[in-house]
């Protein structure tokens, strides 16, 4: 007996009943929430380093002033990071990387673990 989905066959078939591995259509929630989420991450700790620096350091000194202490550091980080949101290359890199994440994940069933800050 097959076992019955309510899911539409390819978000239900592959492997381990994950969807198919191979599919390349994008989802809204992966494309406006999942796809920006990896697109933050991979920008604040790979394009936008020395001003999440910059920022931290500003905070950790200034404690409870760091509103008013720190707003030019707190302009140049998100400058930085709206930069690279605009970016369609950037865009594009990300999402490769996401479907090829999803892809392994519904061949393999296996969730990478994420990063906890």
């Amino acid at each position: 007996m097959t076992e019955k989905s309510v899911l539409p066959p390819k978000f239900s078939e592959g492997p381990h009943g994950l969807g198919d591995p191979n599919d390349r259509t994008l989802r809204k929630v992966e494309v406006e929430v999942l796809i920006p989420k990896l697109m933050r991450e991979k920008a604040k700790s790979e394009k936008c380093i020395k001003e999440v620096a910059d920022f931290t350091e500003c905070c950790k000194n200034s404690s409870v002033f760091m509103v008013v202490t720190c707003r030019d550091q707190n302009s140049a980080l998100k400058s930085c990071l709206s930069n690279w949101y605009q970016n369609e290359d950037f865009k594009k890199i990300c999402t490769q990387e996401y479907l090829d994440q999803r892809s392994e994940y519904r061949e393999t069933g296996k969730k990478k673990p994420m990063k906890r800050a």
